[in-house]
């Protein structure tokens, strides 16, 4: 296996153009990728480090519009169960295996396996059949008012064959897709290598002869790099970082609200059955006990806002008059008394080392926060490719800091993956929860399924499945010499069309 996965990745690099340095684009990014595998990229720098080597049947671009893909036309039945996709013609793949509607079979398949980090994004179908090689039918078990934007995100598509005869490990090692940029190398907790696909099926597309992903945990050091000009692109800037870096002629500033929640989840699976946190007012004293305006202030200069649920400003249903949690410390301790914890307790709370933003300051301020009301937080820093190796986060605590970000206008794939029962990262089940998933997955009426988000919110914020903490605005930086990048509120970014003057 080792000699077949040696010989595809020497072929892919034989096969990939000689390229000029000043032709690459080099993306600084804050923490390295757990995998290149979509169902297994498992932040939003995976998803940005992997993505350029793929395609989905639709295409979703930086302002949301659905444009074809992998796909040049589709259609679905009057039940709105069964889409019927007319596929590209002419497409390859990076090995030189022609695309069919068998890979997109395939890709369902082996994107369902159980052991997947996202298995769920592949169970939006009930079932996936080859027409003939260039229409594949999808049926869904329910009407899905977002199944086009979950193609369009969640599905990249792989070779057949190739992920047969190799296996989802195999292919991890040596990824192949039909996207832009073709796999070169990999060193891990170094850097990413990708080489300029020449068979595109975009013609003029990729620009660049190359891209480089280079792993700088420290975002002092990925500010000096930028300026020193080793890299193009950093994202995940403090304001004060930001601030700097602009301050230079030769680089241009992005900034924007991200379509991302910050929170504290708690556990009543795994480890966290039978701990203080299943007790609602214990849940509740934690929102009031935690000052989440010092820590936006302290923390990020103000560039945040605090959030009352999962829903935030420009999500369909949001709702601005769910009050967000205030600090007060005194109602924190008066329901942790009424809950027979008047001592307090003490309970495990895991955090992302340096996998966001200042995230080990914030954890450091909740801790001290909860500490000040009598619950004793055992903190552990954990690295990445610790903190999301398990189901459920089995490598944590009942507790655990983290964010989810959205990129279809709506909260729910951070609802859906924190929440649905099985799902890889859910930690919390509530019955009343699951019934509103449910009728908001399968509510095509636009303003009806805004309500259902409505009611939702107001039910998490009064039965708080979560710590919530706030929504920040997000920094990047990039040099002056590029052209056509852009990103959105998700922070996913878009290469194909990007170029250096």
């Amino acid at each position: 296996m080792f000699r077949k996965l040696l010989l595809i990745a020497m072929l892919l690099v034989a096969v990939a153009p000689a390229f000029a340095q000043d032709n690459i684009l080099i993306v600084a990014l804050p923490n390295d990728p757990t995998s290149l595998y979509g169902p297994n990229m498992s932040d939003r720098t995976a998803d940005n480090a992997g993505s350029p080597l793929y395609d989905n049947l639709i295409l979703q671009t930086a302002n949301g519009e659905l444009l074809p893909g992998l796909a040049t036309a589709w259609e679905v039945s009057e039940d709105n169960l069964t889409y019927t996709f007319t596929l590209r013609e002419g497409v390859t793949f990076h090995n030189g295996e022609a695309f069919t509607a068998d890979d997109v079979v395939a890709t369902w398949e082996y994107g369902k396996t159980e052991t997947n980090e996202y298995a769920g994004q592949y169970a939006i179908a009930a079932s996936v059949v080859a027409v003939d090689d260039l229409t594949v039918q999808i049926t869904t078990p329910a009407p899905d008012p977002l199944f086009y934007t979950r193609i369009s995100e969640d599905w990249p598509i792989v070779p057949g064959d190739y992920i047969r005869e190799v296996g989802i490990e195999g292919f991890e090692a040596a990824p192949i897709g039909t996207g832009p940029f073709v796999f070169v190398e990999r060193v891990p907790g170094e850097r990413i290598v990708f080489s300029k696909n020449p068979a595109y099926w975009q013609e003029g597309l990729p620009s660049l002869d190359g891209v480089e992903f280079r792993i700088i945990e420290d975002s002092a050091t990925r500010v000096a790099a930028l300026l020193a000009g080793d890299v193009h692109v950093v994202s995940r800037l403090s304001a004060e970082e930001y601030a700097t870096v602009t301050a230079d002629e030769n680089v241009v500033g992005i900034t924007y609200p991200t379509d991302r929640v910050y929170y504290v989840a708690f556990k009543n699976v795994g480890n966290g059955v039978g701990t203080p946190l299943e007790d609602v007012r214990v849940r509740q004293a934690m929102n009031y006990a935690v000052d989440k305006d010092t820590i936006i202030d302290a923390i990020f200069g103000g560039a945040a806002s605090s959030v009352a649920s999962f829903t935030v400003p420009g999500n369909l249903g949001y709702d601005a008059s769910i009050p967000a949690y205030p600090y007060d410390p005194a109602k924190a301790q008066e329901l942790l008394a009424e809950a027979g914890f008047a001592d307090g307790f003490s309970i495990g709370m895991g955090c992302p080392a340096d996998a966001y933003l200042n995230i080990n300051d914030v954890c450091l301020a909740v801790e001290t926060d909860l500490e000040a009301v009598g619950i004793d937080v055992e903190l552990a820093l954990l690295s990445s490719d610790v903190y999301w190796s398990e189901a459920q986060y089995g490598a944590t605590g009942p507790m655990l800091v983290d964010s989810w970000s959205s990129s279809v206008g709506e909260a729910m794939p951070r609802l859906e993956g924190a929440l649905t029962p099985g799902e890889y990262y859910a930690v919390w089940e509530d019955a009343t929860i699951v019934e509103f998933l449910t009728g908001i997955q399968t509510t095509i009426d636009r303003d009806a399924r805004a309500q259902l988000y409505r009611e939702l919110s107001v039910y998490m914020n009064e039965n708080p499945p979560f710590l919530y903490l706030y929504q920040p605005v997000s920094f990047e930086a990039i040099s002056a010499k590029l052209e056509g990048y852009t990103v959105n509120n998700a922070e996913q970014f878009f290469l194909a069309g990007v170029s250096i003057k």
